[in-house]
Formats: C-alpha cells, sequence, structure tokens
C-alpha cells in the first residue's frame, strides 16, 4: 500500500496532468491561427461551381459539425475530448473522407521500423564506444574517433541526409532514391530486402549524428567514473581491466543513457520529419509535412497527441523503472 501510495500513485497522476495539459494545448493552438480550415475547404469545394448562399451556410454547418468545430468554444473542448477518448481524431480535411487514424496508420509502421532500429544501434554504439574512449582516452584510436565524431556532431542530420541521397542514389546510383519499398507487400525475401534498401540510407543519416551526441554523453560520463576512488581501488587490487569497464564503469553511467534511449524512443511517434522529406519515405514525418502544408489541422493535432501520449508514457515507464537500474533508489 506504501508502494502504490508514494511511489506509483503520484507518478500516474503527473503523466495524467501532463498528457491533460498536451490535449489542452493542442486543442487550443489551431484555433487560435488565422488560418480557417473551414474557409478552406468551402473554397476548394466552391473553386469551380456556382453554389446558392443558403448552400454554402449549410455545407458550412455540416462541415463544422463533422469536423468538431461546431457551437460555442466549451462544447468545441468537451467534444474533443470525448473524440479523444474514444480514439477518433476525425477526418483529414486535405485528404477527405480518410479518416486521420488512417492516414497515421499507414505511416507509423515505416517510422517505427526506421526510427526504430536507428535509435537503437546509435545508443549501443554511442554507450559502447563512449565507455571504450572514455576508460582509454590515450589510445590513438580513441583520440581519433573522439576528433572524429566531434566534427561529425554539430552538422545537421538533414544535410548528411542531402550528402547521402546525391553520393549514394545520383553519383552512385547503389540504393533508390525515394520510396520506403517496392513490390507487393509481404512476408518474403524480396519486399523485405527491399524494405531494408530503401531504409538504409535515411537510418544511416540520423544514427551517424545521433551516434556522435551518444558518443559525446557517454565518454563524459565514463571518464568522471574513470577517475573515481572505487574505480582507482579497483586497478590497484588488479582487477581485470574488462570487468572494471563494464562493472564499475559502464554501469555506473546507464542510469540517464537509458532515461536518454527511453526519451528518444517515445519520440519516435512524431517522426524523422526533415529525413523522410528528403527521402520520401512514406513515415509519419511525410504525412505530418503535408499536413502542415495544406493546413490539415486534424492530422496535425492527431500526430502531436500521438507524440505526447508516446513521450509522457516513455516517462512514466523509466521513472517507474529506476529502482531497477539505480540501487540507490529504493521503494519505502
Amino acid at each position: 500500500m506504501t508502494l502504490l501510495k508514494e511511489f506509483i500513485l503520484p507518478r500516474l497522476l503527473q503523466w495524467a496532468m501532463v498528457i491533460f495539459v498536451g490535449v489542452t494545448i493542442t486543442f487550443l493552438i489551431p484555433r487560435l491561427s488565422p488560418v480557417n480550415p473551414i474557409d478552406q475547404a468551402l473554397g476548394r469545394l466552391t473553386a469551380f461551381q456556382n453554389v446558392e448562399p443558403e448552400g454554402v451556410l449549410a455545407l458550412r454547418a455540416t462541415l463544422e459539425d463533422l469536423y468538431g468545430l461546431g457551437g460555442s468554444f466549451f462544447d468545441q473542448y468537451i467534444a474533443f475530448w470525448q473524440r479523444v477518448i474514444r480514439g477518433d481524431l476525425g477526418p483529414s480535411f486535405s485528404a477527405f473522407p480518410r479518416p486521420v487514424n488512417e492516414l497515421i496508420g499507414a505511416g507509423l509502421p515505416w517510422t517505427i521500423g526506421l526510427l526504430g532500429s536507428a535509435v537503437v544501434l546509435s545508443w549501443v554504439l554511442g554507450v559502447v564506444l563512449g565507455s571504450l574512449a572514455g576508460y582509454f582516452p590515450h589510445r590513438l584510436w580513441s583520440q581519433v574517433l573522439d576528433k572524429v565524431l566531434i566534427v561529425v556532431y554539430p552538422i545537421p542530420y538533414y544535410i548528411l541526409a542531402f550528402v547521402l541521397l546525391m553520393a549514394f542514389t545520383y553519383y552512385l546510383p547503389i540504393f533508390p532514391l525515394v520510396g520506403g519499398a517496392k513490390g507487393t507487400p509481404g512476408l518474403n525475401w524480396d519486399y523485405i530486402s527491399s524494405v531494408l534498401i530503401h531504409s538504409f540510407l535515411p537510418a544511416v543519416s540520423i544514427i551517424v549524428g545521433a551516434t556522435a551526441f551518444r558518443f559525446i554523453m557517454s565518454k563524459a560520463l565514463a571518464s568522471t567514473e574513470t577517475s573515481s576512488d572505487y574505480v582507482t581501488y579497483a586497478e590497484m587490487a588488479a582487477v581485470p581491466k574488462r570487468k572494471v569497464l563494464f562493472f564499475y564503469v559502464t554501469r555506473n553511467t546507464m542510469l540517464p543513457q537509458i532515461t536518454d534511449l527511453a526519451l528518444s524512443l517515445g519520440a519516435i511517434f512524431e517522426g524523422a520529419l526533415i529525413t523522410e522529406v528528403v527521402f520520401a519515405y512514406p513515415g509519419v514525418g511525410s504525412v505530418l509535412y503535408n499536413s502542415i502544408i495544406s493546413a490539415d489541422y486534424n492530422v496535425i493535432m492527431g500526430i502531436t497527441l500521438l507524440s505526447i501520449v508516446g513521450i509522457a508514457t516513455a516517462s512514466l515507464i523509466v521513472d517507474l523503472s529506476y529502482p531497477l537500474f539505480d540501487p540507490r533508489v529504493r521503494f519505502r
């Protein structure tokens, strides 16, 4: 009972509050925009035909009801929450009558596959290489790797994406220029290999920069641990360097890095906007980009809500799992 009351319940309440505030802000921002999506929809529908004023008014009322923009501001807020709880994000403005859930659902597997693998790979590489470089700072390979990744880190990942695109799709046409795959979807090697080939360059553009960031962070943490008293004592006691590295240095640097991994995985639901646009990759980022261009507020709000819930849930899971990774945290 004490565990539930003093540890789990406060974090669940905090998680619920974060989602409540995030959903409320998501509801408010599009309604403060000077662009009226109903006017845009009416303009597209009546651009090439004459419609009587009564018909325009009736059409406006129908669209307002359809998109949850009818009634007072408070009525819209209540209706918005009802839709969110039901998981009904309404129809898309630009792809009417296609539901927002369907648009996001079509791009979500591509984004999860691309960003999920990229985040995990960059995290593993960054932690391993950073820990090794922090524990062996005077080795030649460590100094070279440190200088290379420090140079790579400030480069925006979309610049790297353009470089990879030009180098390996134009000058050396090894990889496909655009798309996520070719052929009929199915559990066969032809289609799976096509997915891997199409996702290779987008994944590399993300992994390189993310690995550089995690390398710098992991090396700084490992350097601090290496200079600690217990590591010095372990080395004086002739403990094998492999054991010192993995059980004394790396293990004691894992807490902030596990937090970084969980939050990064929670943020994948917003997509890699620029990378997906550069490579025309059919993920959530491309859906978000097209929605921003066409002022499709329903899709923008749907992706934003998905991102808020993903990051808040990842933070909750990390918070609840801290006692498993940090012996200083104890349930009382």
